[in-house]
């Protein structure tokens, strides 16, 4: 698989869990309307995503890289 699709759907799975999780915790606690509970959903789900993209994409492929160098001394 690629790298960068791998590295796309990792940060973005996380992202709406964050997104998820804070608009549960909204329903479940606090009368919150739900112009603010999405609003703060959308933010979240924003931020993580600014915060994620960077981080995750190099690490997805150094692992990548570490796994194929692995297969590739196996098959010597």
């Amino acid at each position: 698989m690629k790298p960068g699709i791998v590295s796309a759907v990792t940060y973005t799975s996380i992202a709406l869990l964050g997104a998820g999780s804070f608009l549960a915790a909204t329903i479940l606690s606090g009368d919150y309307d739900w112009v603010a509970r999405l609003g703060g959903a959308g933010w979240v789900f924003l931020l993580s995503m600014i915060i994620l993209m960077p981080t995750i994409t190099p690490w997805v492929k150094r692992r990548m890289r570490r796994a194929e160098a692995r297969e590739h001394t196996a098959h010597r």
